[in-house]
């Protein structure tokens, strides 16, 4: 599933395109994917101007000039594309809308995805999810204390938790806790004040990175021009099992966490005993 850094990437081929571009038309080949279920998306947004596009979790909103927004998520498979309005479909595409740029340009917008876990919400002008946590990059060590402050959960699992810290995914959460030595079994209460600023830091630091290195593509993901990541090259534990880990040599071992796959060094990142 795209995370924060795919997402943002995402953003960042869109926003430069479509920004104060004006809406002329669109088609919704799938109504299934619509949330509210009967909406009527497209005369929501035929004749607006779109304000910005940005991010918010791993979900990209669209802000129109009369105040109201849409977000597309991308699920595990879905993927949003800019192409000329005489190309054809993609297989599995489920939404076209038809920009107008400020210089003139016609070009289209199109969400595809396979497995449609992804979908498009109208939210109106309270585009703001209350059951949100705050963005990993603008949260502070203190906050992040505050965050799992309370909960006896594992800390992969707490990180995981879009309530608790909004937009991390398994790749960033494996990746962040062998940055900062954690073993992903230890529980929150647990941690130290120096393990949660090293956790904090190694957040950002590997969100950054993953960012500038736009995402990382394991399987379907591409930006909005079709360009894939690269950050997958460069990962230190997630999908690395049985390989050597690149800071000690220590075989990467994998391991289920809250159901989820989770990569960790045993070396770089000990357990420590439950009396400790």
């Amino acid at each position: 599933m795209p995370e924060l850094p795919e997402v943002q990437t995402v953003v960042n081929t869109l926003s430069p395109r479509v920004s104060g571009s004006l809406i002329v038309s669109g088609t919704v080949i799938r109504s299934d994917i619509l949330t509210p279920e009967g909406c009527d998306f497209i005369a929501g947004i035929v004749g607006r101007r779109v304000n910005r596009v940005f991010r918010r979790a791993k979900r990209i909103l669209f802000a129109l000039d009369d105040g109201n927004h849409f977000y597309i998520h991308l699920g595990m498979s879905g993927r949003i594309r800019i192409e000329s309005s005489d190309a054809p479909p993609a297989k599995h595409t489920h939404l076209l809308i038809d920009f107008r740029t400020q210089t003139g340009e016609e070009l289209q917008v199109r969400f595809i995805d396979p497995r449609r876990f992804g979908g498009v919400w109208w939210v109106g002008q309270d585009w703001e999810d209350p059951n949100l946590g705050p963005e990993p990059l603008d949260l502070s060590a203190t906050g992040l204390a505050a965050r799992l402050d309370g909960t006896k959960r594992f800390v992969k699992c707490a990180l995981l938790d879009q309530a608790v810290i909004a937009g991390l995914g398994n790749i960033y959460v494996d990746e962040a806790l062998h940055v900062a030595g954690i073993h992903p079994l230890t529980r929150t209460h647990r941690l130290t004040r120096e393990q949660i600023a090293a956790l904090s830091k190694a957040i950002k630091t590997v969100l950054k990175r993953a960012i500038k290195h736009r995402g990382s593509t394991l399987r379907d993901y591409v930006d909005a021009d079709g360009v894939t990541g690269d950050f997958q090259k460069i990962h230190r534990v997630y999908g690395r099992e049985d390989q050597a880990c690149l800071s000690c040599g220590e075989t990467i071992k994998r391991i289920v966490v809250g159901g989820r796959s989770t990569h960790f060094c045993r070396v770089c990142q000990p357990r420590k005993p439950a009396s400790a």
